[in-house]
């Protein structure tokens, strides 16, 4: 009959600049293809040379190599009587052009540039491509004297056109093209195309897996059709993670799902299709047949070939099925662990060092090498040869057959709680019960000869002993003493990153893992130079709250008891002296906000493009059932203040995982200064302008059921109450309170800028006197 049609898609795991692998990484999946009774095969965008060149793209030699893949490709016999579809950069006329290059049994059909260039975010193409801008124009490419010889072809077309084959049309979109808000499949559907593809190179970001699917189905839902989309998967070296989800769709329905995240190198998914489905459901939309009447036609290139063949009447047909998502736990249990996979068997290392502290962020981190360490076997279990290999690589052992991942865990991951005089019995129980859950090889050490070393040498170089707080110090000796002990731990662990392993009579060295969270990061909170940098951080990209869903996703179904006291347990850094044993700082206190609040500062700075005044009116409305406009500007203030004085860490942050829209890594996706006017005059006079307003009763101040406004000695004086670290709750209830009333204000009283705070008397005094009739009691809550 000739209308059935058999096409293939693929998710390729492929890596910068490998072109030898990339090479046969293609051709595998040709072969798959070609033996699953497909006619077409589209791969992912940039395949040949590998998405993630960056400025390798500007180098001759990333295209003269390109050029020699293609060539292997068209040479080989896999690639005949099967139209093949590849990436790879192209310079036409003197400029480098995103292309696809569509060839049949060693003739190139078509070389089509992409159009609209990704250029937000993590990427940047338009640093190394040109769009090709000239729709539905085509010029004469000539081909290199490497391709004519096996071509036998002079020139062939570059540009904006589609394929005529015997029996059908095919578009080819690129990536970001599908994402525009005018898609090319739009008018190549209405101008009869009845096959789109789309090559991608589309990284992994949480939650984002609806997107890709919702523009597909929603595509072939007002103009018919079938799409399909190729999607490169792994991390091909860098802080990327590219997750697959490879489809086929027809008229608004799936047919075919890729995994999101695996660790084959090479997956083909195929359907079998009806075209005339295709035209019956155009046939009754009369308003896409309309505008179908008035479209400019596209230049076709005729292929004498046909997807379908004759006796096709009993090729069974795909049916369509219900995508289904991972929640975001499982995403991260997936996406970061493959991520660990590729850096370990591309870096070549024999494994991971981990410090263990006993909180939540190091546990996630442990529990992604035993995620990964699960998928290994699952992998080997199931038949796969190249994962089997790696692994027998990375542990030195030929006839290894990893089984347990608990065991494959003991050989991969070296875990070390690193105690100090602050550090509690509860972190050091609770790091060696998960090591022995998850089956790492710990260490347990003390670093205090290390640190009362180093403070010796201060000492012994200026006469003077810098203290704790809690024993009379300043906030700059506080603060330094924490430091040290951050920074020993950094120190200790490359130590043992490179000889622990020589230690133990094995081979090669380990790659640290850093495990600072988005929200830290954002913030500053962490210490430059300390155990947040590391060679690599698979749990960088991802915030607080999606963390602990994580860790209590590996209590249900890893089977990890030990998680349960983690989860219980408060954040704490363990890094100031503890009180009768037990931890005295805990980080939401020490950064002077929650990290849910973090998290909402972060998605309005990063997502929503907001500064200071943006957030804050943002805010007022977000927040005006808990807070007031004075409590709202008083917390902008200081996320502001705290975040540009730590910019500079961004500058150091150790390579990171990228899962969420708001991660302010300045490598690429968040450019900006590491230098800030901190007390950002300008942006806070505007705020504290709409915050008299509102005291002024010009915009509606929200207040609690039954709470009283702020007495007037508050509100005038915002200057000696911007917040730091410390905050006094005010309660009014004596001379000239309201009977009954029950209101409850948060008071900041710490100075502001560079100066160390107020002690907490003075503070007290200061409040006193601004605020005398009516009388107020105080309960400060300090640390």
């Amino acid at each position: 009959m000739g209308r059935r049609v058999t096409v293939a898609t693929c998710a390729l795991n492929q890596w910068a600049l490998d072109f030898e692998g990339n090479l046969q990484r293609i051709l595998k999946s040709i072969e798959i293809a070609k033996c699953k009774g497909a006619t077409y095969r589209l791969g992912p965008e940039l395949e040949i040379c590998g998405y993630g060149c960056w400025d390798h793209y500007y180098e001759s030699d990333t295209l003269l190599h390109s050029l020699q893949v293609l060539a292997a490709l068209l040479e080989s016999p896999v690639t005949q009587d099967i139209i093949c579809d590849v990436g790879m950069p192209v310079m036409h006329r003197n400029v480098r052009y995103n292309c696809r290059v569509i060839f049949l049994n060693r003739r190139i059909l078509l070389i089509r540039p992409k159009m609209a260039l990704a250029n937000e975010g993590n990427y940047r193409e338009l640093r190394w491509f040109t769009p090709w801008s000239r729709t539905r124009q085509t010029e004469e490419y000539f081909l290199p004297r490497m391709l004519q010889s096996l071509t036998k072809q002079e020139t062939v077309p570059f540009g904006d056109a589609v394929l005529a084959t015997r029996d059908t049309c095919i578009g080819s979109e690129i990536c970001e093209e599908l994402w525009t808000p005018h898609s090319p499949h739009v008018d190549m559907g209405l101008d009869g195309v009845e096959i789109f593809t789309n090559a991608s190179g589309s990284h992994h970001v949480l939650r984002k897996a609806h997107a890709r699917v919702d523009l597909v189905t929603m595509a072939t839902t007002k103009n018919g059709g079938i799409y399909l989309l190729a999607n490169q998967k792994g991390c091909d070296g860098d802080r990327l993670y590219y997750d697959g989800c490879a489809l086929i769709a027809m008229n608004g329905h799936i047919l075919a799902q890729g995994s999101q995240f695996s660790l084959d190198d090479v997956e083909v998914l195929t359907a079998t299709l009806d075209l005339e489905d295709v035209r019956s459901y155009r046939a009754e939309i009369s308003s896409r047949n309309l505008a179908a009447s008035k479209a400019s036609p596209y230049p076709r290139v005729k292929v004498d070939f046909a997807l379908s063949s004759r006796e096709d009447l009993l090729e069974p047909l795909s049916e369509p099925l219900e995508w289904k998502y991972h929640s975001p736990a499982k995403e991260i249990s997936l996406g970061p662990a493959c991520w660990l996979w590729d850096f370990l068997r591309r870096s070549q290392q024999a494994g991971f060092f981990l410090p263990l502290s006993g909180g939540v962020d190091s546990a996630a981190t442990a529990c992604l090498v035993y995620s990964m360490c699960r998928q290994v076997c699952e992998a080997v279990n199931n038949g796969n040869q190249e994962v089997l290999a790696d692994v027998r690589t990375i542990v030195d052992q030929l006839d290894y057959m990893p089984r347990d991942p608990r065991e494959l865990c003991g050989r991969v991951l070296t875990t070390c709680y690193m105690a100090s005089e602050n550090s509690s019995r509860e972190t050091r129980d609770r790091a060696a019960e998960l090591a022995r859950q998850i089956g790492s090889h710990h260490i347990g050490l003390d670093i205090d000869p290390a640190v009362k070393a180093v403070v010796g040498i201060f000492s012994l170089a200026t006469g003077k002993r810098p203290l704790f707080a809690v024993h009379g110090g300043s906030r700059r000796e506080n603060l330094a003493l924490q430091n040290v002990q951050a920074r020993i731990r950094m120190v200790v662990a490359y130590l043992f990153a490179q000889l622990s392993l020589w230690a133990r009579g094995a081979r090669g060295g380990l790659l640290v893992l850093g495990s600072a969270n988005v929200d830290e990061s954002l913030l500053g909170y962490l210490t430059k130079y300390d155990c947040s940098s590391a060679d690599i951080n698979p749990i960088g990209g991802i915030s607080k709250t999606d963390l602990r869903a994580f860790v209590h996703f590996c209590l249900e179904h890893f089977q990890l008891p030990a998680l349960e006291g983690i989860l219980a347990a408060p954040a704490t850094a363990e890094l100031e002296p503890l009180a009768d044993g037990r931890v005295s700082q805990t980080d939401e206190e020490d950064m002077g906000m929650t990290y849910a609040d973090l998290s909402v500062y972060g998605r309005l700075r990063k997502v929503a493009k907001t500064g200071p005044y943006g957030m804050f009116c943002k805010l007022v409305s977000l927040w005006k059932d808990v807070c007031s406009p004075r409590q709202v500007a008083d917390k902008v203030r200081w996320f502001f203040c705290k975040y540009s004085m730590n910019r500079h860490k961004m500058t150091t942050l150790t390579p990171a995982y990228h899962a969420e829209s708001y991660s302010p890594d300045d490598n690429r996706f968040d450019l900006r200064p590491f230098l800030y006017n901190t007390s950002w005059p300008w942006q806070f006079r505007c705020i504290e302008a709409q915050v008299r307003r509102a005291t002024k009763g010009l915009l509606r101040e929200p207040r609690l059921r039954g709470e009283r406004r702020l007495p007037a000695a508050l509100r005038s004086r915002p200057r000696f109450l911007r917040p730091r670290l410390r905050e006094a709750q005010v309660r009014f209830g004596s001379a000239g309170a309201v009977p009954g009333a029950a209101s409850l204000a948060w008071v900041a009283v710490g100075t502001w800028g560079q100066s160390p705070p107020l002690a907490a008397d003075s503070r007290v005094q200061m409040v006193s006197r601004l605020l005398k009739p009516p009388c107020l009691s105080f309960l400060f809550l300090v640390n």
